[in-house]
This record gives C-alpha cells, sequence and structure tokens, in this order.
C-alpha cells in the first residue's frame, strides 16, 4: 500500500519440490468455463448455507450500509501515510464502514469489532486488514531475499509462518502477496516481489498464496491473501513508483499476468488495483482489467480493492473530472472495496440515485465482501481471532524464530569468493566496518510490519560476536555513512581503517538504508549511497582481505567491489534473525546456495537488462566485441555483472551433457529432457538445477532464453542424480501473431545448468 497523500475534503491529516516446467495460462485465449481457479484452498467450493445467509442478510441492509461494506479506512493505531479519516468509531457504529486496516493486538481489534457487532443495526462483523508482506512480528527476509533461495517449501513456510502471528493479533487479511514481474532495479518495490521471471514469480506466487490461506480459511492460523498490483505495476516508466506504465498487449500478457493468473488459480481471495495505468485507464478504473480479464476469462470470485486512494488519483491521472466521477467508474469497472479514500461512502448512493451506477453491481460488491467474513468464520464468532492468550502464545514463537533464520540464510547469494569465505578459525580478529554493520532497523527491511525494529533484530556484529571461535576478536567501527548528503565526507574513515590495519579480515557491511527501498523509493544511481563506496576503496589499500556484506533491497551497481574485494555475498535485509543467519553463512556453518532471481547490472546505463530479452537484427558477436554496427554499448559489455539464476557454493557442482527422450514431439507429447548432476566439491551442498529454453523461430519474435523449470536438490560430497524435465508443446505456448494463446511447431533450444548463462545444450523440434 501507498503513502501517498491528497488534499481532499474528506480526508483531513493525520501498509518443495518442484519439477517439470509451468504450463502457461491461457490468459485472455480460452472461455471463461476452461480457466477457471483450480480453488486450491477450497474456499470457491459452494455453499447453500452460506447463500441464504447472505441473502437474507442483504434483504435487510440500506444502501447506506451496503455502501458501507465497500468501504475500507486506517484506524489510529498505525498509519502508511499522513491521511486519516477523523470520527472512523461513529463510522462504525452507523455502518458505513466495513473494514478497518492498521488495527491489530488481539484486544485492539476485539475493541473495534465490539463496536460493530453490539452497537451496530445489523451487527456486521469487520475485517481487519494490514500489510504483512515478509512477516508480521517474526521478520523474515524480505521478498526478494525469499525469492533468491528458489526454495518454494521455506516460501510457503515464511508465509505460513506470517499468517500465523497475523490471525493471533486479530488479523484478518494481508496486502500480499506482491507478484509485480519487476526488471528496472531503479524501481524500490523490486524488493516486495519475485524479480523478473515469470515462471518463478508465478510459482512463488501460488506458495505465498498457499502459505497465508492455507486449506481453510475458518482456521485461526490462516488470513485472506491480496495478489497486488493488478496490473503491470512492475514496469513503471524510468522506474519511477506511481509512474505511467506503457506496454503492448502482447507484453502484458505474456509477461506481467501470468503471476496474478497463477495466484488466482491458486485461490486468492482477492486482488488489489495498482496505481499505474493501463493502455491509457488507470486501473482502479480499467474495466478490461477487472472484469474482462479477472472475472469473465479467469474466474474470479473474490473481491477486489483499491491500493490506498486510488480511485482518488484518477482525477489526478486526468481520467476523472471529480471524485463523483471516479467512484462511478471505479465500481462499474470491477473494483468491489474502495481503501482509504472514502470516495464510495461519499458519494455512491448519489451515482446509484441518479441512474449512474446500478444498485446490482453494489449488490454484487457487497456479497463477493460478506461472502469472505462469512469464509473465515465471523458471523459464527466475530471474536475468534482476538483472542489475547493465543497471541502470547503465537507471536515470536521460537520455531518461529528458527525458521526465519533458516529462510535468511537460504536467501543469500554468494556472488564472489576467491578463498576468502568460509572465515577461518584461525583468523584472530575481524573488523566489521559499515554503516549496516550494527543497526537494528535496517536488518528488517522496508515492508516489516509489526517487526520490533529497535529490539528485536539481531545485527550482523551480534551474530558474528555469537559464532565467533573462542579467542577470536570481532570489532567493530562503522567508518561510513549511507546517507546521501554525506557522499564525499570522510568522517570516521580514520577509525575505520585503523581498526582494519591491526584486524586479520574486514568484513564490510554495506548496502542502503532500509527505507532507500520499498515504496516511494525510487533511484537514478544503484551505487551504494552515502560515502560507502569510498571507503570501500580505502579499506582496499590496507592489503586485507575484504569480505563485502550487501544489505539491500535490489541489485546495486557493484563492478568495483566484483573487481578488487575477495568475497561479496549478497543478504539482502534478513530479518529478524539476519544476524545469526548472516554468520552462518561467513562461518560455513550454513553451505549458501541462493541464486538472483533479478539480474546484477554493472551500472545502471544497462538498465533494463533481463535474463529473457528478445533478440536484435544486428547482435553482436562474443568473438568480436568491438564490432561497429552491431547493438552494443561503446565502454561497457552487453552482459550483466551477475545474471538470473546465479549464485556461488562451498562447493562444486558439475553437470553432464543434457540429453533428451526424443528429438521431435507432436503436441500433446513429452519430452523428458535430463542431467546428471555431481557435486564435485568438498562439501554437502544444495543447487539449484534450471532448465531453459530458446524458440528459434515465431510468428511473433521470441526471447532468447525462457525459464521452464528448476529443481533444488542436497548432494552430499561426491554425490551424483539424476535430474529430469518433461515438457510438453503446452510449456512452448505463447500470445501469437494473431493473439490466441498457444504454441507453434519448429525448431528448439533447450539448455540445462546452473544459471541462465550457463549449461549444456540441446535441440529438438515441434512438429504438427
Amino acid at each position: 500500500m501507498p503513502s501517498m497523500p491528497r488534499n481532499l475534503t474528506h480526508l483531513t491529516l493525520a501498509t518443495l519440490l518442484l519439477s517439470g516446467a509451468l504450463s502457461p495460462a491461457p490468459l485472455l485465449a480460452k472461455p471463461a468455463a476452461e480457466s477457471a481457479p483450480v480453488d486450491s484452498t477450497g474456499w470457491e467450493k459452494p455453499d447453500p448455507k452460506m447463500d441464504r445467509f447472505i441473502a437474507d442478510l442483504m434483504a435487510k441492509m440500506t444502501l447506506e450500509e451496503k455502501i458501507g461494506q465497500l468501504s475500507l479506512l486506517t484506524s489510529d493505531w498505525d498509519s502508511t501515510g499522513p491521511t486519516m479519516r477523523k470520527g472512523y468509531q461513529e463510522d462504525i457504529r452507523k455502518g458505513r464502514i466495513g473494514s478497518i486496516f492498521n488495527a491489530f493486538t488481539a484486544r485492539y481489534t476485539r475493541d473495534l469489532q465490539r463496536l460493530a457487532v453490539e452497537e451496530t443495526r445489523l451487527k456486521i462483523p469487520l475485517l481487519f486488514g494490514y500489510d504483512v508482506v515478509h512477516g508480521h512480528r517474526t521478520i523474515f527476509p524480505i521478498s526478494l531475499g525469499e525469492a533468491a533461495s528458489w526454495d518454494l517449501n521455506a516460501i510457503e513456510k515464511s508465509a505460513r509462518i506470517s499468517a500465523a502471528e497475523a490471525a493471533a493479533e486479530g488479523l484478518h487479511w494481508t496486502f500480499a502477496p506482491m507478484v509485480d514481474i519487476a526488471r528496472d532495479p531503479r524501481w524500490g518495490r523490486v524488493s516486495e516481489g519475485a524479480g523478473e521471471d515469470v515462471y518463478l514469480g508465478s510459482r512463488i506466487a501460488e506458495a505465498r498464496v498457499r502459505g497465508f490461506q492455507g486449506s481453510d480459511l475458518k482456521a485461526t492460523d490462516t488470513i485472506l491473501a491480496t495478489v497486488k498490483h493488478f496490473a503491470a505495476y512492475g514496469a513503471a516508466q524510468a522506474g519511477r513508483d506511481y509512474n505511467t506504465v506503457d506496454i503492448s498487449e502482447r507484453t502484458l500478457r505474456d509477461i506481467y499476468l501470468p503471476p496474478f493468473k497463477a495466484a488466482a488459480d491458486a485461490g486468492a481471495a482477492t486482488f488489489m488495483t495498482s496505481f499505474n495505468e493501463y493502455d491509457g485507464i488507470p486501473a482502479s478504473g480499467n474495466h478490461y482489467l477487472l472484469t474482462d480479464v479477472l472475472r469473465d476469462k479467469w474466474g474470479f470470485k473474490g473481491f477486489v480493492v483499491t491500493d490506498y486512494t486510488s480511485i482518488n488519483e484518477m482525477v489526478a491521472h486526468g481520467y476523472s473530472k471529480d471524485l463523483k466521477q471516479a467512484g462511478e467508474q471505479a465500481i462499474n469497472a470491477g473494483v468491489d472495496m474502495d481503501m482509504q479514500g472514502a470516495v464510495y461512502m461519499e458519494n455512491l448512493a448519489k451515482s446509484v440515485a441518479e441512474g449512474k451506477v446500478d444498485v446490482a453491481r453494489i449488490d454484487a460488491a457487497v456479497k463477493a465482501i460478506l461472502e469472505m467474513k462469512y469464509r473465515l468464520g465471523l458471523f459464527d464468532d466475530p471474536y475468534r481471532y482476538s483472542d489475547e492468550a493465543r497471541e502470547k502464545a503465537t507471536v515470536y514463537r521460537a520455531d518461529f524464530l528458527d525458521a526465519a533464520r533458516d529462510v535468511a540464510r537460504k536467501s543469500m547469494v554468494l556472488l564472489k569468493n576467491d578463498g576468502a569465505l568460509p572465515l577461518a578459525a584461525s583468523a584472530k580478529s575481524i573488523a566489521v566496518i559499515g554503516p549496516l554493520g550494527d543497526s537494528k532497523a535496517d536488518m528488517i527491511g522496508s515492508w516489516a510490519a509489526a517487526g520490533d525494529r529497535k529490539t528485536r533484530p539481531v545485527t550482523l556484529l551480534e551474530g558474528m560476536q555469537a559464532r565467533a571461535p573462542k579467542g577470536q576478536i570481532v570489532a567493530y567501527a562503522k567508518g561510513a555513512s549511507y546517507a546521501f548528503e554525506d557522499s564525499g565526507k570522510t568522517d570516521g574513515f580514520a577509525e575505520a581503517i585503523a581498526l582494519a590495519q591491526k584486524s586479520d579480515v574486514i568484513v564490510a557491511a554495506m548496502g542502503e538504508r532500509w527505507d532507500m527501498t520499498g515504496e516511494a523509493a525510487s533511484r537514478t544511481s544503484l551505487d551504494l549511497p552515502g560515502n560507502q563506496q569510498a571507503l570501500l576503496e580505502e579499506l582496499k589499500k590496507t592489503g586485507k582481505p575484504i569480505i563485502l556484506v550487501l544489505m539491500s533491497g535490489r541489485p546495486n551497481s557493484i563492478e568495483w567491489a566484483n573487481d578488487h574485494v575477495d568475497a561479496i555475498l549478497e543478504a539482502w535485509y534478513p530479518g529478524t534473525m539476519g544476524g545469526h543467519a548472516i554468520a552462518d553463512v561467513l562461518y560455513g556453518d550454513y553451505n549458501p546456495s541462493g541464486k538472483l532471481p533479478i539480474t546484477f547490472p554493472r551500472n545502471v546505463g544497462q538498465v533494463p537488462i533481463f535474463h529473457d530479452m528478445k533478440n536484435t537484427g544486428r547482435p553482436i558477436d562474443p568473438a568480436q566485441p568491438n564490432a561497429k554496427y552491431v547493438s552494443r554499448y561503446l565502454n561497457t559489455p552487453n552482459t550483466p555483472l551477475y545474471p538470473f539464476g546465479y549464485g556461488l557454493s562451498y562447493t562444486s557442482f558439475t553437470y553432464s551433457p543434457v540429453t533428451l527422450s526424443k528429438t521431435s514431439i507432436r503436441p500433446g507429447e513429452p519430452l523428458t529432457a535430463t542431467v546428471t548432476v555431481t557435486n564435485s566439491g568438498a562439501r554437502d551442498g544444495e543447487e539449484v538445477v534450471q532448465l531453459y529454453v530458446r524458440d528459434l523461430v515465431g510468428s511473433v519474435t521470441r526471447p532468447v532464453k525462457e525459464l521452464k523449470g528448476f529443481q533444488k536438490l542436497m548432494l552430499k560430497k561426491g554425490e551424483s542424480r539424476r535430474v529430469s524435465f518433461t515438457l510438453t508443446d503446452a510449456d512452448l505456448a505463447f500470445t501469437r501473431a494473431d493473439m490466441s494463446w498457444g504454441s507453434e511447431p519448429g525448431q528448439f533450444k533447450l539448455r540445462v545448468g546452473p544459471s541462465s548463462a550457463e549449461g549444456s545444450e540441446a535441440d529438438f523440434e515441434l512438429t504438427k
């Protein structure tokens, strides 16, 4: 959710095992009956008793009470922005509000719920929502970091624990997962999603929905998921938050919609609109997205909520002349619930009276919302989530903290290692230097929900000191600043250099302040902010081994570091137990297994850069890197610093040549690709085996590679294992020249390897 204030009269100042490959969903090619959700959580099963109950209830409701169910406002507990509606408690009593966000803890939600069920005419319970994005109290790594684990079981478990803690504090609903495909690291919200890839993003979207919602919405350790931001928000121009999106319909269908479709098929209960426009129409007023695609083609039966004041913002977009028209456009497009804008609350009754909104459309929205309250069990017991005893027994459970530590270390990506890691027990002294070395607030990153920023997070320094072998000294000097305004300053350098000179190893903890990524945190540079780079260069002059531990929510441009330091570990913002998790990796107690879910450019001038780009009519020949009149830069290679899917280990893995079960398949026939992966190093370790396919010729141009499957496996040192992937023509489908969905006969290349840039290739043909 955003923090976008508006000077409006109604607002006053004051959010595992996976094998094989994806069969991409036919986004718009098949009729609704053939692309309906798979009902994996069970909430969509017919319930005649519920239908009768809601029909009877709605028959008693006034138009004002119905509109109240469509209105979501913040409480005064917490706010994602400076706007808050005064008198919201009286609005609850009058039935003018059906849902509240930024209200949690068992006691507080019970108090608010009492207003709704004991002091209103119809006693309809409130729905409580909150931004539980990567943890509630126990904070896990940021979502981009979790995606780097490529471990669907771990990601689902993270969401499951987040739901349990949130539900124990009275919450019914989270505004997550964010499933936007994001390919521009200037956009701060890359930190909230799963990165750049359609296939990986789709699988993670499913895992997070399953984790939040479980198998039974009435279980008091589950919450409703909200899939956001619908749609194409990750394509914001110039990587600037809230900015315009201008993409083709083919790109929308093939790149940006599949994770949303996957989440809908996994049973997601709610969707959230995005701030951007698509094809000239803001998402919160876009009938094509919200009705034609989401409901009619995909068969979605949950409800749609706006992002924070996004109906109001359609006026600023230039799509609505005033708030009343904006509300009419939103409700008629398919928006069921208005978040924080109070547009429906103040204008919708008049729009109905004027015939500009059909009451049947309002009834459909009310029914969808009441159904979710019913399925959560709130009509049976409105206080069932507000149990102080369960709250006390649930938050910060020891096993939750252990899980957070485990997910954090699985998320870390070893980007470089010239033998400096794991840290040797023989090192007598280690210097931890940098602004992120002992900063509790930074460990949990942005959108850290109810996480304690002041006392709970374990810092890198604390984690290393707790793990250091007896006699090893781990000392700290901040040395540098990540504040933009401190660029060029040298305050603290002398202390840091002095500590480095008397230490055996330097661990440089650098990156971005926690609020430099996330919402409203776009940057035009990907360099380390402040004077961190300058200090790193001074530390290099000491001649001591340097291990750079990066903490950030986006790819940073660290080409100098790659060329000059001895090891680089991307730790993201690792969460409550982050310091222990980093120490686990640095000391070799855990062998790093993360792989990048997003490409690291050499510098911001390469952006956007991603693995499944299209080819060009003048591609560069790697054998002639300085050729003229080809698609290249004069001063920088085309290749990224670190490609998608890349990540090192403390052991090594070798791959046999890939073999195919056949070299030609017909539609519907399976093709199996097999490799043997061997742990050829001296340590046990995990490897993510990745399958990529290239369609050489199509009715429209095709990407140079597409991820179609992956498996993460543990191999003991010396162990070998055969890994197989099975494809059919459905896995090769795309939006063809005539805008139909399907595969085309032709030649393909298939590659299996450890990243998008490596692997063994084989050719096959799809015939008619």
